[in-house]
Formats: structure tokens, C-alpha cells, sequence
């Protein structure tokens, strides 16, 4: 049990200083940061233009094709990356998977190409 205990030192001793030197950054945060409020700091918004009228109001459709492009190289990344570094020892159905996977991918990005997401005006 004691040598089972002293693998998990390491993570331990990790989540610590993970946890201190969080608790430290806030801490500093807290007592160094400059507090004189301006009319314009403390305003709704400073990102430069009005609020909206109301928060229901309609987007362009580009700002959802815009996000849907960047889950889809997203995921192309995170799911390409890791099958690569592991190709030699992959068996075909993994091989075939993955390009089941691209295929969708492809699918994805051939409709963003469509609906006009790389035209920017």
C-alpha cells in the first residue's frame, strides 16, 4: 500500500503547487491591482460600440458559419493528431474510420465553402 501511495506522490506534490500558486495569483490580484474607477471603466460595455436594442435580435448567419469552421478544424486537429503519431499499429477499420471521420469533415467545410464562410466583405 506504501509503495502504491508513493506513485502518487508526484501528482500530489503537482496539484499543490497547481493549487498554491492559483491561490497566490488571486491573492496578488486582490492586493496589487490599481483601484480609481473612471465613468468610462465602470460603463456597460467598453468594446467600442453601443449595446444592442434588444437581445433578441438576429445575427448574421456568417457569425454561425464562421464558428462552425473553427469547431471542424477543431476537431480535425484534436482527432487527426493522436491517429498519426499512432499509424503504424492501427488496423485498417481504424484506418477507414478515419477517413469516414474526413469525409465529414469535408462535407462540413465543402458546405461552409457553399453557404459563402471564406468570403469576407
Amino acid at each position: 500500500m506504501e509503495e502504491m501511495l508513493r506513485e502518487y506522490l508526484p501528482i500530489l506534490i503537482l496539484l499543490a503547487v497547481a493549487i498554491g500558486l492559483g491561490l497566490v495569483l488571486i491573492l496578488a490580484a486582490v492586493v496589487i491591482a490599481v483601484r480609481n474607477p473612471d465613468p468610462e471603466k465602470v460603463s456597460a460595455y467598453e468594446c467600442g460600440f453601443n449595446a444592442f436594442d434588444d437581445a433578441r435580435m438576429k445575427f448574421d448567419v456568417r457569425f454561425y458559419l464562421v464558428s462552425i469552421l473553427f469547431i471542424i478544424f477543431d476537431l480535425e486537429i484534436v482527432m487527426l493528431f493522436p491517429w498519426a503519431v499512432a499509424f503504424a499499429d492501427l488496423s485498417m477499420a481504424a484506418f477507414w474510420s478515419m477517413m469516414v471521420f474526413l469525409a465529414i469533415l469535408t462535407a462540413g467545410f465543402a458546405y461552409e465553402w457553399r453557404k459563402g464562410a471564406m468570403e469576407w466583405q
